[in-house]
């Protein structure tokens, strides 16, 4: 017998095939996912909401481009940036901008679980690494 948490789960994971549309989270597909459940309470709502959120949210980071930065960064980089990620992984991603002072100059950029880094403070601690 499954658990709640793993019926739950299942429940999520439906409304978020049902919250797709050619391969894209869709605005409207969501409200009518989440004017359903409003409707039909699960056995477990707020269990199945924060898993049904969880997913959503994943499947959106894999949109957007957070480029952190030491310096400045222009509109222009930011575009470029986005149109090789876009290439890269065969949708439209967009691109953020998010100042990080830690990093000493150049850039790192996160795709949802994905991280291109060049940044000073990655080669150095490669070079460390290596010797």
């Amino acid at each position: 017998m499954a658990t709640p948490a793993k019926i739950a789960l299942q429940e999520a994971r439906l409304l978020f095939s049902l919250s797709m549309e050619g391969g894209v989270v869709s605005p409207e597909r969501v409200a009518g996912v989440l004017e359903y459940v409003e409707k039909h309470r699960p056995a477990s709502p707020t269990a199945v909401l924060k898993a049904y959120h969880r997913l959503i949210a994943a499947e959106l980071a894999k949109s957007e481009a957070v480029i952190e930065h030491a310096g400045s960064i222009g509109e222009p980089v930011l575009a470029a940036i986005a149109a090789v990620m876009s290439k890269r992984y065969d949708r439209k991603v967009t691109a953020k901008a998010k100042p990080n002072p830690e990093l000493l100059a150049g850039m790192r950029v996160r795709i949802g679980d994905d991280v291109y880094e060049s940044s000073v403070a990655a080669q150095l601690a490669a070079l460390a690494a290596s010797v």
